[in-house]
């Protein structure tokens, strides 16, 4: 019996087998560190790595990659970043926060940078720094915490895990309140070689405690890398927790990250999410309601123009009754960028009276600009107050007018309105120099 194959097969044959043999080469790579890591480490690397071993390279036949492409990024030949590499004093100053001159940590290549990282201005109490020199208590007690969130299974996501060496740490205890922001800066160095970097987080709010985060990623150089990180945020009874994540990236960069959030009752977490740079960018945003009572606020921006593509997906699990939730994600879209959001909010029948608000509003800025939205509710609880919506449009030629009509050129005109819309994101975030800043970047833009 012959089996005829058409040329066709045998080309998404061939195209599986790059995918594959990539994601086992990014494998390889991610756990060809040299450096010495614990018995628990290990364990937790052979885990994931066994994980990643049953998994796919992603491709728009999954639904959950439907609108993102990622065979970009096979056509990118990554290394091992090199981890002697150091930031100049004049580069780093670029990044650095007045109001966390002493409250910073920096990571460059995804590796602790004790030169540049400055904690001094930090109560004892509490402990911020990498995970090599977390105290032999909470080194125990983080074992209930690092790779423990829902969705350890996800290809990228089991990908950082598998070459975990180190991470930022954040551990507030038990009802101390962080008046200072804290910078968790990470730092890629790009160059003529494309390098894999795969920074970890992990921040614990024990029970009444308060903190300000600044999650932040930016490069120095010119050449394309890959970005992998894994941020995990446990929000325990009765704490609060805002973090601000922004990615600016260089123009050929790769960027698909992901926050795991769970929080405990009476918890707030707010996340205020800035997309602005890569070529291709992802970020799985994903909260895990696990108390009653608990509150979510997210807030979202991205702005895409040339041939950039911005993907959010967001999550938001309700277990328990009584939670709320309020997300506005908000995207500009110029030139022949591409931007996604799904945010998915899954209220079960025990997470009764549930309040839970959701807005994805869309600006598209030129004609062959794009954007495929999709808010997602799931609801089988029958007590719930619960409402999702969308809106995709261009700036309105009344409003150019009007503006005309009282002084302004045409471009400046277009530039205000811009502005505008995305003023309403940034001006949630709650350091000032980082408000500033994101806003200059929003000036600066060419539109």
């Amino acid at each position: 019996m012959t089996i005829q194959v058409s040329p066709e097969q045998t080309a998404s044959s061939q195209a599986a087998n790059n995918r594959e043999a990539y994601l086992a080469g990014l494998l390889k790579l991610a756990q060809s560190t040299e450096v010495k890591v614990s018995d628990r480490l290990l364990e937790l690397r052979s885990q994931a790595a066994a994980l990643l071993q049953e998994q796919t390279f992603p491709t728009t036949r999954n639904e959950e990659w439907r609108y993102t492409d990622l065979s970009p990024l096979l056509h990118v030949e990554l290394a091992v970043g090199d981890r002697s590499l150091a930031v100049s004093a004049e580069a780093f100053q670029a990044f650095a926060l007045p109001e966390a001159a002493e409250s910073r940590l920096v990571f460059v290549n995804g590796v602790y940078a004790p030169e540049l990282s400055a904690i001094a201005n930090l109560p004892g109490t509490i402990f911020v720094g990498n995970l090599a020199t977390l105290p032999e208590e909470l080194k125990a007690r983080s074992q209930n915490y690092l790779a423990k969130q829902p969705g350890a299974e996800e290809v990228f996501t089991a990908l950082n895990t598998a070459g975990l060496s180190d991470a930022a740490i954040v551990w507030i205890p038990k009802n101390q309140e962080v008046e200072t922001p804290i910078h968790l800066l990470f730092v890629s160095t790009a160059s003529d070689r494309p390098i894999l970097s795969q920074p970890r987080c992990l921040v614990v709010a024990e029970m009444g405690s308060s903190v300000t985060l600044v999650e932040d990623y930016v490069t120095v150089g010119e050449g394309a890398y890959f970005t992998n990180p894994v941020t995990e945020i446990w929000v325990e009874q009765n704490a609060q927790v805002s973090h601000t994540r922004i990615q600016r990236d260089n123009q050929t960069a790769f960027h698909i990250g992901k926050t795991a959030v769970s929080q405990a009752r009476d918890s707030r977490y707010t996340c205020n999410a800035v997309s602005f740079g890569a070529k291709l960018s992802r970020h799985n945003l994903e909260v895990f309601q696990t108390g009653e009572q608990t509150e979510t606020n997210l807030n979202g921006l991205t702005l895409v123009g040339g041939g950039q593509l911005g993907d959010t997906h967001s999550t938001i699990a309700y277990t328990q009754p009584h939670g709320s939730s309020r997300q506005l994600h908000k995207t500009i879209v110029d030139g022949q960028a591409r931007a996604v959001f799904n945010g998915k909010v899954f209220v079960p029948k025990l997470a009764q009276l549930t309040d839970a608000g959701q807005l994805n509003r869309n600006l598209l800025l030129s004609p062959k600009a794009r954007v495929d939205t999709k808010p997602q509710l799931e609801i089988t609880a029958d007590n719930v107050k619960c409402s999702h919506g969308a809106t995709v449009g261009q700036i309105d030629p009344d409003e150019i007018f009007y503006l005309q009509s009282r002084g302004l050129d045409q471009a400046s005109a277009r530039q205000l309105l811009v502005y505008a819309f995305a003023i309403e994101i940034i001006d949630q975030i709650p350091v000032a120099s980082v408000r500033d800043r994101l806003s200059q970047l929003v000036k600066q833009r060419a539109f």
